[in-house]
């Protein structure tokens, strides 16, 4: 069964962390606020691996990195540890935004990049598809490789035997897990 990650209901019927990821996003209206960018929500949580540092990531489009700006620290500037900057990835102008609720830190990425098409969200799918194939055990390792202090691409890599860099690697995956 396939989850549609464009719409955060299956958060409501998911694990813990999942239910309480959901409540936190609906209580404080991120995504309503950010609605004109596309959000969708990735990262480990989504898909079951996270562990208790684990943050909730919302992937954003945006082709005016003021206006985006303008709008997050509106809605947001209060929240608990909150900062905002630009950067430059991939030769893609970035905006990147941080704050606290009581559960969570949330990261805000903003980038001119539908958001089906940006690489957190090609990740996050094929990890999905990967664990769908490889079950329960796989995704305890991933875990326990994340608990260890790897990053969730390189943890996928490494269980995969996959060699190079493992986030070129695993979207080399995509047409053999995602379609």
């Amino acid at each position: 069964m396939s989850i549609d990650f464009e719409n955060i209901d299956y958060l409501k019927v998911g694990n813990e962390r999942q239910t309480s990821a959901y409540n936190n996003l609906t209580q404080y209206k991120i995504l309503d606020h950010l609605k004109l960018y596309s959000p969708i929500v990735t990262g480990t949580i989504p898909i079951g691996i996270d562990i208790p540092e684990s943050d909730i990531d919302i992937i954003c489009e945006c082709n005016d990195h003021n206006k985006f700006a303008s709008v997050v620290i509106h809605h947001f500037s209060k929240m608990q540890g909150f900062h905002i900057y630009r950067s430059k990835q991939n030769d893609k102008e970035v905006t990147i935004a941080e704050f606290k609720t009581e559960k969570f830190l949330i990261e805000l990425f903003a980038q001119n990049t539908p958001t089906k098409q940006q690489n957190a969200y090609l990740h996050m799918n094929i990890e999905y598809a990967i664990l769908k194939e490889k079950g329960n055990s796989f995704q305890q390792e991933v875990i326990k490789l994340k608990a260890s202090g790897l990053k969730t691409e390189p943890a996928f890599a490494k269980l995969l035997g996959l060699k190079g860099g493992p986030y070129e690697e695993l979207l080399k995956l995509q047409t053999k897990y995602t379609n």
